[in-house]
């Protein structure tokens, strides 16, 4: 299992870098470097962000020894179709209220307030969520 300590030595010497000049680079002594590396010792969180800076790397690569992959899909017509979907939800909604309100209150003039109400949120939601 390799360590970050394993990790840090692997990386710099890849780079060709010298304990020495790592450490100098990091502000720190060499026996620090040294005691990461053979895991006498871990590099706090900040440090270990200014050893993935020097060394050229991710904080990831030096935690788990590899940059791990993410792969993001991006469907057009899955995306489409959602935005339908949506859209029909949104007018579903709407409606609802509206029929709940009059069913609730015998009035016309709740349900389109609440018909109303519901298309606000709609709105809101839209300029404040999806447009960016």
């Amino acid at each position: 299992m390799r360590t970050v300590g394993n990790n840090i030595r692997k990386y710099r010497e890849k780079a060709g870098i010298s304990q020495e000049a790592l450490a100098e680079k990091l502000n720190v002594t060499r026996q620090a470097v040294s005691n990461w590396e053979l895991s006498k010792t871990e590099p706090d969180i900040d440090t270990l962000h200014r050893i993935a800076d020097s060394l050229g790397v991710m904080i990831e690569e030096l935690i788990y020894g590899y940059k791990r992959q993410t792969t993001i899909i991006h469907n057009h017509n899955t995306t489409q179709k959602i935005e339908e979907a949506s859209t029909q939800g949104i007018g579903f909604g709407c409606a609802l209220a509206m029929v709940i309100s009059y069913v609730k209150w015998q009035s016309i003039g709740w349900a389109i307030l609440h018909g109303a109400m519901s298309w606000g949120y709609v709105i809101y939601y839209f300029f404040k969520y999806v447009k960016t």
